[in-house]
């Protein structure tokens, strides 16, 4: 196995596959609730690759995904770049540190790409929470006309591995 970059040693508790639940809302859709797996792994360079899916709950149908790296810098800092097959791209700049219950990675958006066809994102804001076994991800966008930060979506883990 490939031994963990140092400057990813904070991220050591994403590594990992995570699945569960969640429930989703923005005041231009209905309430909805969903399956999720969120994957992160290595390959001993200094970032974290990210893979993320999620199913209706109550259909099976697939719903979202979305792959990135995340990036982790000397300083405690995070640079984290995703892509959605919906045409959406993000850079997010953030922090990670420890809690007394785990990690706490905060993430913003510098830098949301739209294809021609893609609906309109103009800012996201993430948070992923590791609790021993438990991972909590909460996201907030501005998107269809919403200008401000509005939450959007949180999903409650556990590690499966």
């Amino acid at each position: 196995m490939t031994e963990l970059h140092l400057q990813c040693e904070p991220l050591a508790p994403l590594l990992g596959t995570w699945q569960g639940t969640g429930v989703g809302h923005y005041p231009t859709i209905d309430d909805f609730t969903y399956v999720e797996e969120l994957v992160f792994s290595h390959v001993g360079k200094p970032f974290v690759s990210m893979i993320q899916r999620t199913r209706n709950r109550v259909t099976g149908e697939p719903l979202h995904s979305e792959a990135g790296y995340l990036r982790a810098l000397p300083d405690g800092q995070l640079e984290f770049t995703i892509a959605q097959p919906s045409g959406v791209t993000e850079v997010h700049l953030g922090t990670v540190r420890t809690s007394d219950s785990g990690l706490v990675i905060e993430l913003s958006s510098e830098h949301v790409g739209l294809t021609p066809t893609a609906k309109e994102v103009t800012s996201v804001r993430r948070e992923l929470t590791v609790e021993g076994m438990r991972l909590y991800s909460e996201l907030w966008m501005a998107a269809v006309g919403y200008t401000e930060l509005v939450h959007h979506l949180r999903g409650e883990l556990t590690r499966q591995d």
